[in-house]
């Protein structure tokens, strides 16, 4: 079951290293469908459904690199002596981020474009694996905002009908008051209008 260790680790250890190589954590998440760009109404429909599937799934700590350091703000002497404040980084290639997102991703202002990244920090609690959790989160939201922006919902009928019907009378009450002005400005001016009888 385990493979052979040639340095000496607790049983624990041990178990959590043959864990981390037995679930590697991608199949933990939907893989996304391999689609640059929502060009067609079958590759937005692709993209919901993934959405809809990344949306109630946590991403897990295996996938993303996390380090620690010592964290400002409030906590007292606590805060001098623990490393609270957690920093994310997730490579932009993984293969659970999905590729229409991606430009999104790096216009955002967590991408590091020098190791082509995201990275995410949180010094909001002062417990280091509620700050992990916070950036597992913030990375989650990040990722899920992003995918979503690029996904066109498909227009029903009833709301092209209702569009086309504001237009016309939107069109209509223009012609009325421009016909009204017409008529002031020429009782104004003390002309009659030509009747062409």
């Amino acid at each position: 079951m385990f493979a052979p260790l040639y340095f000496r680790v607790s049983r624990q250890t041990a178990l959590r290293i043959s864990i981390r190589t037995a679930h590697s954590g991608a199949k933990l998440l939907p893989i996304p469908p391999e689609l640059e760009v929502l060009a067609t109404p079958q590759n937005n429909s692709e993209a919901r459904s993934w959405i809809a599937s990344f949306r109630h799934k946590t991403i897990p700590k295996v996938l993303v690199d996390m380090s620690f350091s010592r964290s400002s703000g409030p906590g007292g002497q606590n805060v001098n002596k623990v490393n609270t404040k957690a920093t994310l980084r997730c490579e932009l290639d993984a293969d659970w981020i999905p590729p229409w997102a991606k430009p999104a991703l790096k216009k955002s202002s967590f991408y590091v474009s020098s190791s082509k990244s995201l990275m995410i920090t949180s010094t909001v609690y002062r417990s280091q694996s509620q700050n992990v959790d916070d950036c597992l989160q913030k990375l989650h939201n990040l990722i899920l905002t992003a995918a979503s922006d690029s996904v066109r919902n498909e227009t029903s009928e009833d709301t092209k009908r209702r569009v086309v019907a504001h237009e016309k009378a939107a069109k209509e009450r223009r012609m009325k008051e421009k016909m009204y002005r017409s008529a002031t400005k020429q009782s104004r001016s003390g002309k009659t209008p030509k009747n062409d009888d």
